[in-house]
């Protein structure tokens, strides 16, 4: 399967402009690629007002993800400002082409920044089939908890959807790395470039890891960009079974 991610600078809080820009730069993921992968709050920028820009699960982000996903034959995935039974959430949503809407709300919310006192938090964790692979659905912050991300059996790919300051990309880089050897997966993290107004920089860094800890694809620093890696489950299921790290786990209840 292919996989595409796409870096790319956000409008604050202007979704159509947001909306035309990722059409401009979709054009350039080939149709038929499995999954194309976009930035936390793609629509807004990571933003604490989400009364006026959230939108229901018809609303026009949604149609615009399944008609991108119908037309390019991918699925295609983002996080948005959704709001659920009078409450607000950062849901994270994975749309295939035959039009099934996944999500994961977002539950490890950034406390530092307020996220949790207009966000909900989610409490369910969410693995998605798609195709011949299992996709594990994650969100920015929910990168620094290993006991969250853990592979259960049951996944094959983390998609890690954020907005992560530039301050902190080190971190960003060493864990996109640590969760895909420690879970012997794949890993997709896509951040975003650029600036919001409070001066809160974003270099990107985003990046396809294999399981073994190896890039295989990556985005320039500080700069849009779309790339692409294949995802071979034939190789995966060969590392897994050369190297049976998982069978001296701990087991689940302790921890």
């Amino acid at each position: 399967m292919n996989a595409t991610i796409v870096q790319s600078g956000l409008k604050w809080e202007e979704r159509a402009a947001n909306l035309a820009h990722f059409s401009s730069l979709l054009e350039v993921a080939s149709p038929g690629s499995g999954i194309v992968v976009l930035p936390e709050m793609f629509t807004t920028g990571f933003t604490m007002n989400p009364s006026p820009l959230a939108e229901s699960m018809k609303g026009p982000t949604v149609s615009w993800m399944m008609e991108k996903a119908s037309v390019g034959g991918y699925a295609i995935c983002g996080s948005v400002i959704i709001e659920d039974e009078g409450k607000f959430f950062n849901r994270l949503l994975l749309v295939t082409p035959e039009g099934h809407v996944n999500f994961y709300d977002k539950r490890h919310l950034h406390t530092m920044s307020g996220e949790h006192t207009v966000y909900s938090r989610g409490n369910k964790r969410v693995v998605v089939s798609y195709r011949e692979f299992s996709f594990n659905l994650q969100v920015c912050y929910d990168l620094r908890f290993p006991v969250w991300s853990r592979n259960r059996g049951d996944t094959d790919v983390i998609i890690y959807s954020a907005n992560w300051p530039s301050v902190r990309s080190s971190v960003w880089k060493a864990l996109l790395v640590a969760r895909a050897i420690e879970n012997q997966c794949y890993v997709i993290g896509v951040n975003r470039v650029g600036e919001n107004p409070d001066g809160t920089a974003y270099t990107g860094d985003s990046a396809i890891i294999g399981p073994r800890g190896e890039t295989l694809a990556s985005l320039e620093p500080g700069v849009e960009g779309v790339a692409s890696a294949m995802l071979s489950m034939d190789s995966l299921e060969k590392y897994r079974t050369d190297m049976p790290i998982w069978r001296d786990a701990d087991p689940f209840e302790l921890i």
